[in-house]
């Protein structure tokens, strides 16, 4: 039940103090980290390599310890796993940001490009009304897999430790996971990042996909150089019925028409179900396993 639970705090509540917030304090580790990255190939993956692996051991020892200082505890050990499980997604917070978009374009233009801004790492200032839309439903649905969907799975197969590692590697390959001169300094993070969301982005891909259309989902799932981002940014195109796109790299539903207003309303309607759908699953099996 600790998932349900952890759920109704982030909807009443949203995020804690950043003060608090252990994903914070785990971008201030990543951050420090990636000060001064090296020039050779060699020499940066080592280092990258080296850090995450040092973080991630640290963030299993915490979990660890808290579910052995929990476990005496029994059934009365639920609400403060459920209150440890908080801060460790963000369904809440995804959208909001999203919904944030849509608020600010429909002011102005510049207005929505300057909020996606917050939300995504491509450039944003060329971006006409549609693509601006169509770059915050692809945030939307990736998202749902790496800040709701995903650090539940793992909290449902590994307790606190799954969660707080996999929300260490997720942050890890958001903040060095990119082809720049962080390539080879993140490049295990960005590995690792695709392994531990491989089954969560596919199931998030069949529960946002009516089940008629499974089997064009695989073929959408494709069309991108991500092997996790198309299942779940093709399964909202196909809910949708709209084309999603980003200029020179992929095209997803291209025969759909171009998201408006109200498909962005129908996307954070669709995601919001899916949390609570998914929530409810993922508690039943937890019940199952702590009965067993």
């Amino acid at each position: 039940m600790a998932i349900l639970l952890a759920l109704l705090l982030d909807a009443s509540l949203g995020e804690p103090p950043a003060r608090l917030h252990p994903v914070v304090w785990m971008g201030h580790f990543l951050s420090w980290g990636s000060r001064r990255i090296p020039a050779t190939p060699r020499v940066a993956f080592r280092r990258g390599a080296g850090l995450w692996l040092l973080g991630l051991l640290a963030c299993l020892a915490v979990g660890i310890l808290l579910e052995w200082l929990l476990s005496p505890l029994g059934l009365w050990g639920i609400p403060l796993k459920a209150f440890l499980l908080w801060p460790l997604f963000s369904a809440r917070l995804l959208q909001e940001e999203v919904g944030a978009v849509e608020t600010s374009l429909l002011r102005s233009l510049e207005e929505g490009r300057e909020r996606l801004a917050r939300i995504v790492s491509r450039d944003v200032s060329e971006l006409s009304e549609a693509q601006v839309r169509e770059s915050a439903l692809e945030s939307l649905s990736e998202n749902l897999t790496d800040s709701v969907i995903a650090p539940l799975f793992w909290f449902l197969l590994l307790g606190l430790p799954g969660a707080i590692a996999y929300r260490f590697a997720n942050t890890a390959d958001a903040m060095w996971g990119y082809r720049d001169h962080r390539e080879w300094f993140g490049k295990l993070a960005a590995r690792a990042d695709d392994v531990l969301n491989w089954i969560p982005a596919r199931l998030t891909g069949l529960l946002l996909c009516p089940w008629q259309l499974w089997e064009r989902l695989s073929e959408e799932a494709r069309r991108t150089p991500s092997p996790n981002g198309g299942w779940t940014m093709g399964a909202l195109a196909l809910r949708l019925g709209i084309r999603l796109e980003k200029p020179g790299v992929y095209v997803l539903n291209p025969e759909g028409r171009l998201p408006g207003p109200r498909e962005v309303a129908q996307g954070l309607l669709t995601v919001r179900r899916v949390i609570w759908i998914s929530g409810a699953v993922l508690a039943v099996f937890e019940w199952c396993l702590h009965r067993a």
